[in-house]
Formats: structure tokens, C-alpha cells, sequence
């Protein structure tokens, strides 16, 4: 267990090291020196290659996870498992990258009249995946081995610094745009030589086959996990990326450009969630394989009501300084488009991270195959919503088709899961912080209307420091006299205690 929380601690390290990188780059660097256009080119190019590597791995990073306990022997260097997960991501990548051939022209069609740019350059995918792919791979490995903080920080970091640079030197003219697009797949080429670096370091790992290992048993068995993986893999893969490939198709770089801002600031929203989830998935699967429904239960509604509360204060803080964001923004104007695009999707990112809890919950469960169902529900209404509404609306119908899909979803997934596990993400402290919530923005409206935005910079942003410290500050007020949630109130006594 020791080990387990010292690579957490490493790893979280890392992940808000990532974020930091990531902010900068996005905001101070991507917007000053590349114009909307080439940087929806840039997120469409790596979307697509994300799609091409994700469904290259045949369920590689689960499978390993699953069947590496019926393998691990260190005296008999694991019998060939790591083996194993180089060569079956290599026909993974070999299939889809010839299917990804073979539909070039449909692809090509149906993206040509907006996005000529995507077409032109959509052979560049195949080395980004490529690379990417096997980034994963020895990620994975490295992780069965319980050794994850290291290849964390080589994606989070060491990957965001890659690109970081290479923003830069084309920013100082070093190299063209071309080469950007280029040097994505070294760039992931030198975090997959720092993982293999890392992997052998660890003189655990050997990648000679041992055939003989392979019961039938244990192939039937992967064989069957590696279909539902891919089955679902091809679905959610396909779901997060479905508005840029949307927006692209039907509305050119540009669009999409501005989009990809927009999905950078709602990002924000979720990052809680992956610490929340670290901590509480591993007792959730615990209780639900002890039958305890109870705690459960308890489980599910904590970390769903403590998501709703952080994601909601969290919302408010961009939605009430968002005019002030686009103005510092480098070459903000171009982006300012998309504050609407920015509503919708952080409601969104508000609904999934409060509630996605709930599937991971059913994935513990008998019944896990279901979750396939609703990711096909999910993903099958976000295609014919994007379809229909960018027409319509442009990237706010990208946004719109997001939120409704997300609602349409769960309002299948939630009674499923009551009604078959006795599962309940929802509780009374939900309804309370749903009133906070609306009451903040109520008084940024009316705080807008009521006092006069100063016209120069500098009171500008004191002006808005001001409103955000009295809105927040009422909201946490408000959540602490309303006994919300009994754990913020301890952190908060003991805050006040120790001044």
C-alpha cells in the first residue's frame, strides 16, 4: 500500500504540473502565435490520431491490467506477458491503419468543401498514432508493475513541455507551420524513447514470448474481454471528439479553432474529478464486491454531491470573469465567439463529472456489459444532434447537441443502475447546492446591472476581482450555514481553528 500511495502523491504531482504547462501553453502561447484555423487544424489532426491509437490498442491498457496477476512470475520474467502487449497493439494498428487507408476518400468527401487543410495533411495521422500508441502501451506496462508515477509525469510534463517547445519555435519563426504538424510525432516519439527508458530501468520487463503459457482457457478468456474492449473503445473514443469532427466538417478550421478554446476552458471543470476518483473507485469496487449496498450508496452520493459542489464553484469562477479572460487573451477577439459555446459545455462538464460516478459504478457490477448501451446511446444521439444543430447554430449547436446528449443519456442510465444494482448517485445536499449555484449567478446578473464596469485595465480587474470574492465568498458562506456537506464544514473548522 505504501508503494501505491507514494506513486499517487507523485502522480497527482504531476497532474497539476500538467495543468499548470498546459494552461500556459493554450492560453499565452497557442493563441499569440497560431491564428483559429491552425489550431483547429492542430486539434483535429491529434483528435483523429487519438481515435486511430486508442482503437489500435485492442483493450491493451485493460487487458493488461486484467490478466497480469495470471501471468506475474518475476523468476520466469513474467512468461512473455510484455510480449504480449507489443505485438497485439501491432495488429491492432496494422488493421485499423488499413481501414483508415481504405476509407480515405469517404473520409476525404466529407471533409473537403470546409476543411481542404485536414485532407491535405490527413497522412499525418498515421505516424502521430503510431507513436502515441505504443506511448500508451509502455505506460500500461509500467503501470501493472505499479510504477506509474514516472511514465505520469513523462505524459502530463515531459510531453506538454515537447509541445510547448514546438509551439515556440515556430512562434520565433524557427520552423514552419508544416513542421509543427510534423513534429507532433516526434514529439511522441521522444515520450515513448523516455518510457522505454524507464520500463528497462526497472530490469523487470523481458519481451521473450513464452507460447507454451497460453492455456485455452486463458485465450478464450482474453479473447472475449478484448471484444467487448473494442466494441467499446470504437464507441468511446469516437464520443469525445464527435463535435470537433463535426465542426470541422461542416464549418472549416476556423470553427474549430475556436471551439477547441472553448473545450480547453470547460476542461477545467473535471479536473477534480480525477483525484475524487483515484480515492473512491477502489472502495466502490470493494463494496460492491462485498455485496454492501449501503456504503455503496453512501460512496456514490458523496463523491457525486462533492463533484456537483466543485464543479459548480468552479463553473461560476469562469462563467462570472469570462469577458475579462477574453479581454487578457492574446488575440481574445477571435475567441470571444465562443462564450456562449463555453456556458453550455461547462453545464455539461457539470452534469458528466457529477454523475459519471454512477457508470463507473455499474462497470463494478454483473450487469457491466449494460454500460455498452448507454455509450451507444450517448454517442448515437451526440452524431445525430451535431448533424442536425451546427447547421443550425454552429459550434453553439455543437455545445447544445453535447448538453442534451449528456441528459439523454443519463436519464436512461440512472434509473437503470437504481432499479438493478439499488444504486443512487443523488441526495438532499445535491438540491441545496443547486440553489447556491443558481443564486451566484443571479447576483453576478444583477451585480453587472447594478454597478458600472470601469473602462481602463487596471480597475477592470480589481472591479472583477472584487465581484468574484463577493459572490464566492457568499456561496461558501452559504454552503457552510446550510451544513451541506458535513466534510467541508470539518476542513472549514479546522481551517478556522488553526487561525
Amino acid at each position: 500500500m505504501g508503494i501505491i500511495i507514494r506513486q499517487s502523491l507523485k502522480g497527482t504531482l504531476a497532474n497539476y504540473l500538467g495543468v499548470a504547462i498546459g494552461f500556459f501553453t493554450t492560453f499565452f502561447v497557442l493563441v499569440r502565435y497560431l491564428t483559429p484555423e491552425e489550431i483547429g487544424l492542430t486539434r483535429v489532426l491529434l483528435d483523429a490520431a487519438v481515435l486511430l491509437a486508442g482503437l489500435s490498442q485492442l483493450g491493451t491498457s485493460s487487458s493488461a491490467m486484467r490478466f497480469f496477476p495470471y501471468f506475474k512470475d518475476e523468476k520466469n520474467k513474467d512468461n512473455g506477458f510484455f510480449f504480449w502487449t507489443l505485438i497485439i497493439p501491432l495488429v491492432g494498428f496494422l488493421l485499423f491503419t488499413l481501414l483508415f487507408i481504405l476509407f480515405k476518400t469517404p473520409v476525404s468527401d466529407f471533409f473537403q468543401e470546409k476543411s481542404p487543410l485536414f485532407v491535405e495533411y490527413y497522412h499525418l495521422v498515421i505516424p502521430i498514432a503510431f507513436w502515441m500508441l505504443y506511448n500508451a502501451v509502455f505506460e500500461s506496462n509500467a503501470s501493472v508493475l505499479e510504477r506509474i508515477a514516472v511514465p505520469l509525469f513523462i505524459k502530463e510534463v515531459g510531453c506538454r513541455i515537447f509541445l510547448l517547445a514546438l509551439y515556440l519555435l515556430y512562434g520565433f519563426k524557427v520552423i514552419t507551420f508544416e513542421g509543427v504538424l510534423k513534429g507532433f510525432a516526434i514529439v511522441y516519439f521522444l515520450c515513448t524513447l523516455l518510457n522505454v527508458g524507464y520500463l528497462l530501468s526497472l530490469k523487470r520487463v523481458s519481451f521473450k514470448p513464452n507460447f507454451k503459457y497460453i492455456t485455452p482457457k486463458i485465450r478464450k478468456d482474453f479473447t472475449f474481454f478484448t471484444l467487448f474492449l473494442v466494441t467499446s473503445a470504437i464507441v468511446g473514443l469516437i464520443t469525445p471528439s464527435i463535435n470537433t469532427f463535426f465542426v470541422t466538417a461542416k464549418m472549416g478550421l476556423e470553427s474549430t479553432g475556436i471551439l477547441a478554446i472553448a473545450i480547453y476552458i470547460v476542461a477545467i471543470i473535471e479536473i477534480p474529478y480525477r483525484s475524487l476518483g483515484v480515492v473512491s473507485l477502489p472502495s466502490i469496487s470493494q463494496a460492491m464486491k462485498d455485496g454492501d449496498f449501503r456504503l455503496t450508496n453512501q460512496l456514490c452520493r458523496s463523491v457525486s454531491l462533492h463533484q456537483f459542489l466543485i464543479s459548480s464553484f468552479i463553473f461560476t469562477l469562469i462563467w462570472i470573469n469570462i469577458d475579462l479572460f477574453f479581454e487578457l487573451l492574446p488575440n481574445g477577439e477571435k475567441y470571444s465567439g465562443a462564450k456562449m459555446v463555453i456556458a453550455i459545455l461547462g453545464l455539461s462538464k457539470i452534469i458528466h463529472s457529477s454523475l459519471s460516478i454512477g457508470a463507473s459504478t455499474l462497470g463494478f457490477s454483473k450487469h457491466y456489459y449494460f454500460h455498452l448501451i448507454f455509450t451507444f446511446i450517448l454517442t448515437f444521439t451526440a452524431i445525430v444532434l451535431n448533424n442536425k444543430l451546427i447547421p443550425l447554430y454552429g459550434i453553439d449547436g455543437a455545445a447544445w447537441a453535447t448538453l442534451i446528449s449528456f441528459c439523454v443519456a443519463y436519464a436512461f442510465l440512472l434509473p437503470f443502475i437504481y432499479f438493478t444494482i439499488k444504486v443512487s448517485v443523488f441526495s438532499k445536499g445535491q438540491i441545496m447546492v443547486f440553489f447556491i449555484f443558481l443564486i451566484m449567478l443571479t447576483m453576478d446578473m444583477f451585480w453587472n446591472k447594478l454597478f458600472e464596469m470601469p473602462s481602463s485595465l487596471v480597475p477592470k480587474i480589481a472591479f472583477y476581482g472584487v465581484k468574484t470574492l463577493v459572490i464566492c465568498g457568499l456561496g461558501i458562506v452559504a454552503v457552510y450555514l446550510n451544513k451541506v456537506s458535513a466534510d467541508v464544514n470539518r476542513i472549514m473548522d479546522m481551517v478556522f481553528k488553526r487561525k
